[in-house]
């Protein structure tokens, strides 16, 4: 028997630009200021270490984001297994999906982080150490290896708590660990000289005022769900369902580690036979891909505030309102990047100057990154948001489709094709190359599968 809680839900009876407004706000502010530890770290590694610091970040960046992914595997499938449910009306279910996230989320953080402690310095070689920047990547990143149970729990749990109602808790939760990150880069790096180490202690502090904060919540203030032993008796059933429902998150973020593997040894083999060198490249498109986080950010915080407005609507059969929401969802992606892509192209110095400058071979090569890879950047909004629909509406393999349609499908083999007729400049032209496949490919699933999607069978 269905309770009260789905026709009292606001996700299936508050008009659609206010709920995006409550859920996607919330949600952007989050998902920027989770991407701001790493540039906080960089704007002032540049100015206090120099751009050598910068490549190590570059370098260790890729572990982040690989860690990330199983955050976010476990925490968006507990998110979209819970709206669904509450869709439905089954809050016993939603609990299982909650109390499966949870537990899975803490579990993979530390898996992950004794492997990084264990391997890193072949991890840094892998993603593209330089003999120069190897010893500020072992530095930066084993300190942030340590952190990266906190980086889990702040990602994951971040779904989980938006899922439950509650997106400004963690825009809060996030404002102070960025604060904490910000107050103490400058501390660390310029008064006690830690450089690259002061830079890292600084983000896992951050992230660990973060992660304590959200275990609070689950623990204590959850509103549409009541966490007991009957929901953690029952978590190995559903974890399964919540990680078939989050595979889209999980490959969009792999799919970005691979892709970032591999341009970097790209920029290093192709720059070593440059005017640029190899250290030059991998730095540079690292800022841009710093500043593209960003934007994507945006996007998907956009997307990720608007996944619980899918899934409720699309559970208790509201079509109407699911189509809306994604309508006034890809407009508002579409607009953010169209900004970004005016910046990029006519103020491009105005957002490198902010990591610092080395050179004018080093500002030659930032502005050849900003303004080519950035060159389709309005079409990208349209994938990411199709994505995290497909995803929320239980079209899982249709959404890892479009994941992977950019970083793996078109980008890799760009990235490996490119430079041999263009030189290190080639990796920079893969960034447009993808975006036009990418929302080619989406545009085709979108309208092939879009009466499936909305047959009155599939009612739940």
């Amino acid at each position: 028997m269905k309770d009260s809680t789905r026709t009292e839900n606001i996700l299936g009876t508050e008009k659609i630009g206010k709920l995006l407004i409550k859920f996607a706000v919330p949600g952007i502010i989050s998902m920027v200021v989770n991407s701001l530890y790493n540039i906080v770290d960089q704007v002032f590694i540049g100015r206090g270490v120099g751009y050598l610091g910068n490549g190590a970040t570059t370098v260790i960046f890729p572990l982040t984001v690989f860690a990330m992914s199983f955050a976010l595997l476990i925490g968006d499938g507990a998110a979209s297994f819970m709206s669904l449910k509450l869709g439905e009306g089954n809050q016993k279910q939603a609990a299982k999906g909650m109390s499966a996230g949870i537990i899975g989320i803490l579990i993979s953080g530390i898996t992950i982080a004794l492997i990084y402690i264990a391997f890193l310095p072949f991890m840094c070689r892998l993603f593209g150490a330089t003999d120069q920047i190897l010893p500020y990547a072992e530095d930066y990143g084993l300190i942030t290896s340590i952190g990266i149970p906190f980086l889990c729990v702040c990602c994951g749990f971040a779904s989980i708590i938006r899922a439950d109602g509650n997106p400004k808790f963690n825009m809060f939760g996030l404002l102070v660990g960025c604060a904490i990150n910000l107050i103490c880069d400058p501390i660390f790096i310029f008064v006690f000289k830690w450089g690259v180490k002061g830079a890292a202690l600084a983000t896992i502090l951050g992230q660990f005022a973060n992660a304590v904060m959200n275990i609070v919540y689950v623990s204590k203030f959850t509103k549409t769900i009541k966490l007991d032993k009957e929901a953690f008796d029952g978590w190995l059933s559903a974890f399964p369902k919540i990680t078939k429902l989050g595979v889209s998150s999980f490959i969009t973020q792999f799919a970005l580690v691979v892709a970032m593997a591999t341009r970097n040894n790209v920029l290093t083999s192709y720059g070593a036979v440059s005017k640029y060198g190899s250290d030059i490249p991998v730095t540079t498109l690292g800022i841009t891909m710093k500043v593209f986080s960003i934007l994507m950010s945006v996007v998907l915080g956009l997307s990720t505030g608007a996944q619980p407005i899918f899934g409720y609507n699309y559970g208790s059969g509201q079509y109407d309102r699911v189509k809306k929401t994604l309508k006034y969802t890809v407009s508002i992606g579409t607009l953010v990047m169209i900004a970004a892509f005016l910046i990029a192209q006519l103020k491009p110095m105005s957002v490198i100057g902010i990591f610092g400058s080395d050179s004018d071979l080093y500002n030659e090569f930032a502005v050849k990154c900003m303004r080519y890879y950035l060159l389709l950047i309005p079409l990208s909004a349209f994938p990411i948001v199709t994505g995290i629909f497909f995803q929320a509406t239980g079209y899982p393999m249709q959404s890892s489709l479009i994941s992977l349609s950019k970083q793996i499908i078109f980008q890799l083999p760009a990235t490996l094709i490119l430079p041999v007729f263009m030189g290190v400049e080639g990796a920079l032209w893969a960034g447009p190359v993808s975006d036009i496949m990418a929302f080619a490919m989406t545009l085709f699933l979108l309208m092939f599968y879009w009466k499936k999607i909305f047959k009155p069978k599939n009612t739940l």
